[in-house]
């Protein structure tokens, strides 16, 4: 699709939207300071964006008790991979292209933590075995090698009232997982029903 008035330039883009602050420019660290291994320590989720050697993105959730992350060294840090839908979406991107992005999120918190880094999947058991978690081990781990840190601002999350309850919708009214994957998968004998039980046996059974 052909849009009107496209920006194809920095200096397009900076005529309209200007340059960073001293204090955004200036908030890019390459190491994980104490602060942002406290950070770490109380985060129980963080989105991973990878991309595979064609460009094509990912963004895939992680998610799991706060302190979940395993951190190695200054420079390196390990996210458990638990049990998921074996599409292996991130895992395979990383496998082609070892760089990607992570958002790291603490509820009621507006400010979120963002790491760049290259990333190494790893069998690691001396490691796999520090991030077991209701008595199961991972497989396999993401190794990431920090490249760069910095804090995010909340204005997203103040526009959006993410964390606001009052601003949250009836579950009634809430997008149905379900019936969103029966339409997408067109798949004989998986009816909305079917895919709701599916999916509540996972979630009760197969966390971990």
């Amino acid at each position: 699709m052909q849009f009107e008035n496209e920006v194809n330039s920095v200096d397009e883009l900076r005529s309209l939207l200007g340059l960073p602050g001293a204090l955004a420019e200036n908030k890019v660290i390459d190491y994980l300071d104490e602060d942002c291994v406290d950070f770490l320590s109380k985060s129980p989720f963080l989105i991973l964006s990878s991309a595979n050697s064609a460009g094509r993105c990912d963004s895939s959730p992680r998610g799991d008790a706060p302190g979940f992350i395993h951190i190695i060294d200054q420079n390196h840090l390990v996210i458990p991979e638990r049990p998921g839908n074996r599409r292996l979406d991130s895992i395979r991107n990383i496998m082609e292209n070892r760089q990607i992005g992570l958002l790291f999120l603490i509820p009621g918190l507006d400010e979120t933590l963002r790491i760049n880094g290259a990333a190494t999947i790893i069998r690691d058991e001396k490691i796999l075995a520090k991030m077991q978690a209701n008595g199961k081990t991972p497989l396999i781990g993401i190794a990431v090698q920090v490249e760069e840190c910095f804090i995010h601002c909340g204005k997203a999350f103040k526009r959006s009232a993410l964390w606001n309850e009052d601003a949250w919708l009836e579950n009634a009214s809430l997008p149905s997982a379900a019936k969103m994957l029966a339409a997408h998968a067109k798949l004989p004998h998986m009816n909305e029903q079917v895919v709701a039980t599916s999916l509540e046996d996972t979630y009760t059974k197969r966390l971990y």
